[in-house]
């Protein structure tokens, strides 16, 4: 299975470099597998487009300011992007980290207007390991203080208000600390379609996976096979875990809101279906074919050509789950779903549209 079948063209224009207000007004583009056909909505619809019974499970992670600026002692400038918490320490705690220009073991920086300082412990692969003076809560709240949101590079942001940028590049629902980029399907959710989808009958539910490499790290092979995906910390709590155990049981509908979520799903769950409380880190890697466990629908943004996201949509709309062979992105329901959606002008990628897929 090569890159390529993951391609399609994208045009510059319709990548959403801001968000629509308010949240729910993004439109959504819902797929129906079996018998296979569109439907054009809102997310603040989705009380009328899913059933009562239906479970909804999303990730409440919280995105931190995982971009932080700082000095060598030579003075040189040195940009650090946190991917993944991995340690605490006597002097403090060790984070995954992306570093522009690339530190060599030993180098410390300095950041400026806090007392926070770092060194490199080591280099693995193109990441590195940083030790920071400071640890838990008193690392975050320096981070509030100095650092700044970690937008994708394709999102050209035009403001300077880190204060506004943060709310919105944030779920209303986020609650537990740690991810370098948001998971973007949640941010059309309000606390006011939250209410009036449980007047429905529709139960939320969530679970944590923080953002990191495993997500948005581009795939460089051409054999999609031979990507490695980088470990995610996540958590299934076992109140979750019972819930969702005793809806499918049920035969309730199990919908993901964001592939973080489906990762987690698929990762606690034996082939039967049933979830284990788990937590940890996934790397789990999901392309066509693969048979879901879990899921009965998907909500998710419109993705990247040529991403794992892309990757794990197919799957979801391909055999064995549907009766439709994969021979490339473009083929499948999604693929053409895409399409349609750039003829009618939907918006793309994190800041975007999305889609329902049932």
């Amino acid at each position: 299975m090569k890159l390529a079948d993951f391609h399609y063209h994208l045009p510059p224009e319709q990548i959403a470099h801001s968000p629509v207000q308010p949240r729910d007004s993004s439109r959504l583009l819902v797929v129906h597998r079996a018998p296979s056909n569109l439907q054009h909505a809102h997310y603040q619809d989705l009380p009328e487009l899913l059933q009562s019974g239906d479970v909804l499970v999303r990730n409440n992670t919280k995105v931190i300011p995982a971009r932080i600026y700082g000095q060598k002692p030579s003075g040189a400038d040195v940009e650090i992007l946190l991917t993944k918490r991995l340690k605490t320490t006597n002097q403090g705690e060790v984070w995954e980290c992306l570093s522009k220009p690339g530190l060599k073991p030993g180098q410390a920086v300095q950041f400026e207007g806090s007392i926070l300082t770092a060194h490199c412990v080591e280099i693995t692969g193109y990441t590195r390991q940083v030790e920071f003076n400071q640890q838990g809560s008193q690392l975050f709240t320096t981070l509030f203080e100095i650092g700044h949101t970690p937008l994708p590079p394709y999102i050209q942001w035009q403001g300077d208000d880190e204060t506004a940028l943060r709310q919105h590049y944030q779920t209303t629902y986020a609650k537990v600390q740690g991810s370098s980029a948001a998971p973007t399907a949640g941010l059309h959710f309000t606390p006011e379609l939250d209410q009036r989808l449980r007047d429905k009958g529709i139960e939320i539910l969530e679970i944590t996976l923080h953002v990191g490499l495993g997500t948005f790290l581009r795939v460089k092979v051409d054999d999609v096979t031979k990507h490695h995906m980088h470990s995610e910390v996540f958590e299934l709590l076992p109140d979750v875990a019972n819930k969702i155990n005793v809806a499918k049981r049920a035969n309730r509908r199990i919908i993901a809101v964001g592939t973080t979520t489906t990762r987690v799903l698929e990762s606690c769950s034996d082939s039967t279906g049933h979830l284990a409380p788990r937590s940890g880190e996934t790397d789990i890697y999901i392309y066509p074919p693969y048979t879901y466990k879990v899921l009965d629908g998907l909500i998710t943004n419109f993705h990247e050509p040529q991403s794992t996201l892309l990757m794990l949509v197919s799957a979801f709309v391909s055999a064995p789950n549907t009766a439709e062979t994969f021979t490339s992105f473009s083929n499948t329901a999604v693929g053409k779903a895409y399409q349609t959606a750039l003829e009618h002008e939907y918006r793309f990628l994190s800041f975007g549209d999305g889609m329902l897929i049932l």
